[in-house]
């Protein structure tokens, strides 16, 4: 089946720019040219995108040379990153039963195995799928830091066989005896994509699910169907979530099913989804909040039901949905919502740009319906507690929606922007940064072969490849305008060194355009990690001075920072143990960064999707996960003058003085961010080891916090200065501990882990729809007033407003 059967979206943004006649073109004598034919990967395979005998597409990721490594694993000269299925004896005929052909190409080589190990970062894979339809008889067992990856141009088909016996196609955390075998909140760095997942020869009375997807952060399902029976009184399931803290899901179409997508989560961002003829499309089972961007539901009974739990006990924290449709559906959704329902503000929902169409009801409660369907668009409407300004008022009915900036909206829309896989690109178009010269190893200096070839790339309009690896660098890599860089199996970029160590004079680690001359074409940057090796006090891991076109923006997807606590990284439970017993005192060699990344003045127009800018809070190579302790300065800085930024399903954690922060900025879209605040503060506050600089425009909690308790010392979860049009659409604001400990954020919990999370300074005007916080006092500030308590606004483990204005 191809991938663009009904459901891939075009991107709002003009094509890549073509390549000039000028010096830069092709010629049979030009130097670049012959230098090309040294570095790109060479294989005896097809090298453009072309159609097979069977009817399917090559795609580049399956033809071009795979040479990548693990530069941590004990056997790293023999450990295989890429896995084709057809290489372990998966024949894709439909006949075949390739289930033990796919379980061993996942499985092989002492990978994390659930059960057996919590997590990894020494054994990453790709297990790739040609075109073929699969026949499989049992669950394929998905392990830690996979990417299950199928020709986005041939969509391959995993197929049950009638007797199938499991929980999902894919499962991917299975259960045994003391419940899920991986710890579903701390199961990181992981992708599925580019996959039919089809269940239509189990009897449809049978029990039959899809995709079993227990999850965290940094991970994310694309391009994916859906197939399940269409007969009366059927049990059929295609997405299963009941754990985890997420992640991203989008560009996913389901046909069928009793439920189309059971979801249960502490957040999630999920874009571009579409059901069909499903009795429920979805059900929301709990959340503490969950966005939806381009929903689009047809011809179900129920589109979303977040009634779990009754007007007595709900589950469901909060849903924010925009910009999505209703078709054909008896009630779009379902609420258990009332003046009276307990925990207080439990099932805050907001509806931003919705239409119905044939729809009987479009919110029914309790006690009937709500809101009448027909068919018209919803402006704007709401249940829940409400600040405009002030509050709390409990408030259920039309809303005003936020006024959204022309900059960020096409056709009434926010613009969205899925991630390019480059599917129509040939393999004579990429550059592999290994046959450039990179090591990758983890112990070469790979700074200067970097920087070759992504400057060559960039003069000749082609696409660099970066192996799996870890590549270490003592200076800063620069991504040049006109680059795009898409990497196999989160390769690394690691800054080590004296470079990176300098007190008080910063250096990126990976810089994107320059900042003597911003302006430029695009970028394109994804499925890579930038992160630091031991003592390194300066580094800002990325830094964007790029000034992207009018009429066009740049992009980063499934580009994290990891700061410690992985292999390699010196930073790790031996060399940063967690010290609760101490008072004040500072490992100096556990100061890691100076920010994660820095969006500079002159940046401008950029889309950042399912983008994780973390300071490691345990050892993920540890066989316990011990808590250790890393010391990072600032999270995500934004700064930039012009501002327009997307932000889809970004978190940022454990930062010392800030998670996000937005400066003199404007028209800045999030949805559903997340942060934690770091788990050894108040010991120490947040002004060590980093303290406050005017130049950053840090918070000055000396002053800030004149007459308040140690714990308003803590780092903010977002705070907004002197910035416009900064909308929120979703937000996860959360401190679990106080020095470790989490009492203070136990339900209930008269003494808070966190004086206050979230600020607004300045003329600052900000706009949030669903903000919960966890383990704070007061949930947010205006102009050093603080509005809002969580007292206030008790909900399932969160307190929740459902819609908060600042002007």
């Amino acid at each position: 089946m191809a991938a663009t059967a009904g459901f891939v979206v075009a991107e709002l943004i003009p094509p890549w720019p073509p390549r000039s006649n000028s010096a830069l073109a092709f010629n049979a004598h030009s130097k670049s040219t012959e230098k090309l034919a040294l570095l790109a990967p060479v294989e005896n395979k097809p090298a453009i995108a072309s159609r097979r005998v069977d009817g399917s597409v090559s795609y580049w990721l399956e033809n071009i040379k795979h040479q990548g490594i693990s530069a941590f694993h004990p056997d790293k000269n023999s450990y295989q990153v890429f896995r084709n299925v057809k290489d372990f004896g998966a024949r894709g005929d439909g006949v075949t039963d390739d289930t033990d052909a796919i379980n061993n190409a996942i499985s092989s080589g002492g990978r994390c195995a659930p059960g057996t190990c919590n997590s990894s970062t020494t054994s990453p894979a790709i297990v790739y799928f040609p075109a073929g339809t699969y026949l499989i008889s049992s669950s394929i067992i998905d392990y830690y830091y996979t990417q299950i990856i199928g020709n986005p141009n041939s969509l391959p088909i995993l197929k049950a066989k009638p007797d199938f016996k499991g929980v999902g196609l894919i499962d991917g955390d299975p259960y045994g005896t003391n419940g899920l075998q991986y710890r579903a909140t701390d199961i990181f760095y992981r992708q599925i994509r580019n996959l039919v997942f089809d269940v239509t020869d189990i009897p449809a009375q049978n029990e039959a699910t899809g995709l079993h997807w227990p999850t965290s952060q940094a991970t994310s399902i694309q391009n994916c169907i859906f197939k399940m029976s269409e007969a009366v009184g059927n049990n059929h399931l295609g997405l299963f979530v009941e754990s985890g803290s997420g992640g991203v899901m989008t560009d996913l179409t389901f046909y069928g099913g009793a439920k189309g997508a059971i979801f249960g989560n502490q957040q999630f961002t999920v874009r571009n989804l579409k059901f069909h003829n499903a009795v429920t499309a979805i059900e929301q089972s709990w959340d503490w909040g969950w966005t939806y961007i381009g929903l689009e539901i047809f011809n179900c009974t129920t589109g979303i039901n977040m009634a779990t739990g009754g007007s007595s006990a709900q589950t469901v924290g909060s849903v924010t949905i925009l910009d999505s449709s209703f078709t054909d559906t008896d009630v779009a959704i379902y609420t258990a919502s009332t003046t009276t329902s307990s925990p207080r503000t439990s099932g805050s929902l907001i509806l931003d740009n919705v239409s119905v169409k044939n729809v009987h009801d479009a919110i029914r409660g309790p006690s009937g319906p709500i809101l009448a369907g027909g068919e018209k668009t919803i402006a704007g409407w709401g249940q829940g507690h409400e600040y405009n300004p002030d509050g709390p008022t409990l408030f259920s009915g039309p809303i005003t929606p936020f006024v959204r900036p022309s900059t960020l909206s096409s056709n009434g829309k926010f613009m969205s922007w899925s991630k390019p896989q480059y599917t129509d690109v040939p393999l004579s178009m990429f550059i592999s940064v290994r046959a450039a010269g990179a090591k990758g190893d983890g112990i070469a200096d790979d700074t200067a072969a970097l920087n070759s070839v992504l400057s060559l790339a960039a003069q000749e309009n082609k696409i660099v490849f970066f192996d799996a690896g870890t590549y270490k660098v003592t200076r800063t890599v620069q991504i040049p305008p006109n680059s795009r860089v898409v990497g196999e199996c989160y390769p690394v970029i690691m800054g080590s060194g004296i470079y990176f160590s300098t007190k008080g004079k910063p250096q990126p680690v990976v810089m994107v355009g320059n900042s003597s001359n911003p302006s430029g074409q695009r970028v394109e940057w994804s499925d890579m990690i930038v992160s630091t090796q031991g003592e390194t006090m300066g580094a800002i891991l990325i830094q964007w001075h790029l000034d992207s076109p009018k009429g066009s923006r740049s992009g980063m997807w499934d580009v994290h920072t990891r700061i410690g606590g992985f292999a390699g990284s010196g930073l790790q439970h031996a060399d940063c143990p967690s010290t609760p017993s101490l008072k004040g005192e500072i490992n100096y060699q556990c100061i890691a960064a100076f920010a994660s990344a820095h969006f500079t003045t002159t940046s401008s127009r950029v889309y950042l999707e399912n983008t994780w800018f973390w300071v490691a809070d345990h050892d993920m190579d540890d066989p316990d996960l011990s808590q250790i302790t890393i010391y990072a300065g600032r999270g995500l800085y934004i700064a930039s003058d012009q501002g327009t930024f997307w932000l889809v399903g970004t978190s940022a954690e454990h930062h010392s003085l800030y998670q996000y922060q937005f400066v003199g900025t404007r028209d800045v879209f999030a949805g559903q961010i997340q942060t934690e605040t770091a788990y050894y503060q108040p010991n120490p506050t947040a002004t060590l080891p980093y303290h406050p600089e005017l130049q950053y425009h840090d918070y000055d909690f000396d002053k800030g916090c004149v007459g308040k308790p140690l714990n308003c010392k803590m780092g903010w979860g977002l705070r907004v200065l002197d910035s416009k049009s900064v909308m929120v659409y979703g937000a996860g604001l959360y401190s679990f501990f106080n020095n470790y400990s989490t009492a203070c954020s136990a339900l209930g919990q008269a003494v808070a882990c966190q004086e206050r999370i979230f600020s607004i300074e300045g003329g600052s005007s900000v706009e949030v729809y669903n903000l919960n916080t966890i383990g704070t006092r007061v949930m947010a500030s205006r102009r050093k007033t603080d509005i809002a308590t969580y007292d206030q606004n008790v909900n399932v483990f969160p307190s929740t407003i459902a819609l908060f204005k600042s002007y």
